[in-house]
């Protein structure tokens, strides 16, 4: 499925990818909702309602992953909202051996992820993967989300990699649409980045069902 002769720089989304979205499918759908509705005296499916057609009006632009955005917008205190199902926060299968046999291998790991930053420090200081990765990004340092061509253009300049030497992993078809756009020449969805669904509909993209298929990892020669 890989070409790891080809490969010398692996980056990996967060959520749905290395970590599995039923946190934030349940945080988004359910608990934010929940909070919405006690705080505005509504009821859950009105709640659900505005929350959910606040968040299609933004979809895929910076924002909307923004938590500081959805703090202000709904008046709540998203990070701590976070704090109090952080439990569901979980790692999917043989995520830990795969980055340990990435940078065992000689090539480098990175995660570039457009959560916020404060999500990505929850979710490091939950799952404690921080000390198998050589970097970790968030697009909203570079002021465009990872669906817009242009972000990797920046993060090229910050993190430098070689595209047809880089093999990316992702959930999101349209972020993996851009990379490919790019140039970038490895590509591979994630057929369910929430356990709890049924697999999704990856496209023309090569896809896996765990990282236990990619493992073992040779050496970079």
């Amino acid at each position: 499925m890989v070409n790891w002769a080809q490969i010398k720089t692996v980056l990996l989304d967060m959520d749905g990818t290395l970590l599995d979205l039923n946190f934030d499918n349940h945080f988004w759908l359910e608990h934010v909702p929940l909070r919405f509705a006690e705080k505005n005296r509504i009821s859950l499916d009105e709640a659900k309602s505005e929350v959910s057609g606040r968040s299609r009006a933004i979809e895929g632009t910076l924002n909307w992953y923004c938590i500081d955005y959805w703090s202000k917008d709904l008046e709540l205190d998203i990070l701590q909202l976070k704090e109090e199902v952080h439990h569901l926060i979980a790692e999917h299968p043989n995520v830990r051996d795969f980055l340990q046999e990435v940078r065992s291998s000689g090539r480098r790991v990175v995660i570039v992820t457009n959560a916020h930053s404060k999500s990505l420090a929850l979710k490091m200081r939950k799952t404690e993967l921080a000390p198998y990765l050589d970097a970790a990004y968030c697009s909203h340092d570079f002021g465009l989300p990872k669906e817009e061509p242009e972000f990797w253009s920046r993060f090229q300049q910050e993190e430098p990699f070689d595209p047809q030497h880089t093999l990316l992993v992702d959930d999101s078809l349209s972020v993996l649409r851009s990379a490919e756009r790019y140039g970038i020449a490895h590509l591979l969805a994630v057929y369910k980045p929430d356990t709890k669904n049924p697999p999704k509909d990856v496209g023309d993209f090569m896809a896996i069902n765990g990282f236990g298929e990619l493992l073992p990892v040779p050496p970079l020669l």
